[in-house]
């Protein structure tokens, strides 16, 4: 069973740069409180660490 992380977007992207606003449309979080459960990789906790003070880990599965 592939290991899971479930996210939670907090922050809004407005007035933030566009690579962090394309970081949240790659990850699907477009929308304020939307949650998504993706697969945990490292490429996907490069992108949670790199908008990290927009999105909030909820839990972590597997």
């Amino acid at each position: 069973m592939a290991k899971t992380i479930v996210i939670k977007q907090v922050g809004s992207p407005i007035r933030r740069p566009a690579d962090q606003r394309a970081t949240l449309i790659g990850l699907g979080l477009n929308k304020m409180h939307r949650v998504r459960e993706l697969e945990d990789t490292p490429s996907v906790r490069g992108m949670i660490r790199k908008i990290s003070h927009m999105v909030e880990i909820i839990e972590e599965k597997g």
